[in-house]
């Protein structure tokens, strides 16, 4: 079911040039399939669509609404399998971990159509008898999705399952290395019904595509997952039409571990966190804090259960871990593994590509020992398989070391102290703390950073409020 056309007003369609690019598979770098090259004509029509239909879309009763987002959900659940192939084949990771991110976006949507039928207005009390005040939330308008690479579906499903629940129409900037799996999710949607231009996918240039929809008149809302460099960039251009923004960038997430904690169930967090889908997560695990009763300790096990993770190409047999998905993200876990050795880190494992992968975007999970935060590894995002574990002796002090970054997406603790818990939770700078688990966040629950990791929320109802605006209706009642 492989669609490599874009969606726009309803059709599906090569680029207005008829110029294309080449989509690779990262465990070989052969190329999979081409998919067009939007240009300007390309993005004003698909802009134009979907403030075409934003009238009646904004107007649909919102129950409406919510049965097509959960037809799309059972269309895409029957699909689940193909979908996940075409994520695997492009993104490098399992046949069954890309599987489960399909049925991921299809819980989202699922999720924000009951959510969409709960937006609730308020009345307010005023001082004089006869008048009162009344809140109201109404749809801003044309949003702008720009979404990810590592998870090509999950993380554009927050955007699209919120932005049409909430009555917004929506344009979707769909990332260049992976563009296939999201054009067969939004394949899914417009099966179901959806009124033409209510959706649309782009395909192209991040450098192209990206400024021209973000600076368009007809834009009111944009939501942006990526690095924060580049959210800095797109925020800029928000500023030409006051476009209000949602922006979930980087993140180098700490994870404080203290003597007292179940260590296995420490060890097991931090290899989940730090090597799944190769670290290439914005919440994986970057830099690791042992108190020192544990340290040695926490360091062997973590070393040996890393190395029991299986390396394969995940589709025709198992593995846990496929290929990186760019050669540049492999470079920058090179260069973030080399800084470190150079200054006096301890390799224990990993630290190379693994034998026999002279093709493809292969690297080995890697684990680092005394290291220090003079060490790039602790200072910047690798979003690779490779963490650095340094030891700390009070809580100040790892409190201290976790919010020595610009960044503030989440962070994990392990410990059996309520106090200890209680005190990382109100102390650690970062939107999101998971406390004795790897998982900081979860589709009912608000999910964003603070700092350099951004503002605004994903998931649960204040996703969906993101696209929305209050209004006050003050009503006074005359004789």
């Amino acid at each position: 079911m492989t669609r490599n056309q874009m969606l726009i007003n309803g059709k599906w369609c090569h680029a207005s040039d008829g110029r294309s690019f080449p989509v690779y598979n990262p465990r070989d770098e052969e190329i999979i399939s081409h998919v067009p090259a939007a240009d300007v004509p390309d993005v004003e029509a698909a802009v134009k669509a979907a403030d075409a239909a934003f009238p009646a879309w904004s107007a649909m009763n919102p129950f409406r609404r919510g049965t097509l987002l959960r037809q799309a959900s059972e269309r895409i659940l029957a699909k689940k399998e193909a979908i996940g192939r075409l994520m695997a084949l492009e993104q490098g990771k399992s046949l069954q971990e890309a599987t489960g991110e399909v049925i991921k976006g299809a819980d989202i949507l699922r999720y924000y159509a009951e959510e969409g039928e709960r937006v609730y207005g308020r009345i307010i009390a005023n001082d004089d008898n006869d008048t009162v005040s009344k809140v109201i939330y109404q749809p801003l308008g044309v949003a702008a999705a720009i979404s990810p690479w590592n998870y090509p579906i999950e993380l554009l499903a927050w955007k699209v399952g919120a932005a049409l629940a909430s009555g917004c129409t929506i344009v979707c900037k769909l990332p260049s290395e992976t563009p296939l799996s999201p054009l067969a999710f939004l394949e899914c949607l417009q099966d179901t019904g959806l009124p033409a231009g209510v959706v649309n996918g782009l395909t192209g240039s991040g450098s192209v595509v990206g400024p021209i929809l973000v600076r368009h008149p007809l834009v009111r809302k944009v939501a942006f997952t990526g690095s924060t460099e580049v959210g800095r960039t797109v925020l800029g251009y928000c500023t030409d039409n006051l476009t209000k923004a949602s922006m979930e960038l980087g993140g180098s997430l700490p994870m404080l571990v203290f003597d007292d904690c179940q260590l296995e169930a420490a060890v097991k967090g931090a290899v989940r966190r730090s090597f799944r889908n190769m670290g290439q997560i914005c919440i994986a695990v970057n830099r690791i804090y042992v108190q020192r009763g544990v340290y040695d300790q926490f360091v062997r096990q973590m070393s040996q259960q890393t190395q029991k993770l299986k390396i394969g190409e995940g589709i025709q047999s198992p593995a846990d871990l496929g290929p990186m998905c760019t050669a540049k993200g492999r470079k920058t876990v090179q260069d973030h593994i080399d800084d470190a050795l150079d200054k006096g880190a301890v390799l224990k494992c990993g630290g190379k590509i693994p034998d026999g992968y002279s093709k493809g975007y292969w690297y080995e999970p890697t684990v680092l020992a005394n290291v220090n935060h003079d060490m790039l590894i602790m200072q910047e995002e690798t979003f690779g398989p490779a963490i650095g574990i340094m030891p700390f002796d009070t809580i100040d002090e790892a409190v201290r070391l976790a919010n020595d970054t610009p960044y503030g997406l989440a962070a994990m603790v392990y410990t059996q102290n309520l106090t200890i818990a209680e005190k990382c939770a109100r102390k650690i700078d970062a939107g999101n703390i998971a406390i004795n688990n790897p998982d900081p966040g979860v589709i009912n629950a608000p999910y964003g950073g603070i700092k350099a990791s951004g503002f605004g929320k994903e998931h649960g109802p204040e996703g969906l409020y993101e696209y929305l605006h209050a209004k006050h209706v003050r009503v006074r009642m005359l004789d």
